[in-house]
């Protein structure tokens, strides 16, 4: 799998793309195949605050329910509804249209602390 240069990613297997001070919030490839067949998708609602390393969500499969984490701080401006009626698209483009949220940074620096996609597939051995 390749995965975005301009992306950062998280231990937990998220990954943001920022662009001004949008963040944007998915899973990574690797996440949604070992989650296997996602059935439903819990997130948080424009308005609300993440704080990087903390819960803002769930991510439901046929297996398991995961957690997922902020990589970043600050406020969710926008939501991908269209995971709702269609949580399967994780499975399909998790890094492209079934991002999760929008989020407004409020600490860029924090974007330092993650790994860039050749440490990411080092730490999956990929």
């Amino acid at each position: 799998m390749n995965y975005p240069e301009n992306f950062r990613y998280t231990k937990e297997h998220e990954w943001v793309s920022v662009n001004g001070d949008i963040g944007t919030v998915g899973i990574t490839f690797h996440a949604q195949s070992e989650l296997g067949d996602i059935v439903y998708v819990d997130m948080p609602t424009p308005g609300a605050a993440v704080t990087a390393g903390e819960s803002f969500g769930s991510v439901e499969s046929v297996k398991a329910v995961s957690e997922i984490y902020s990589p970043v701080t600050g406020e969710v401006v926008e939501a991908n509804d269209t995971l709702k009626d269609a949580p399967e698209k994780l499975n399909d483009d998790p890094h492209g249209e079934a991002w999760l949220v929008k989020i407004r940074l409020s600490d860029k620096s924090q974007l330092d602390g993650l790994m860039d996609a050749s440490e990411y597939q080092s730490y999956i051995g990929e």
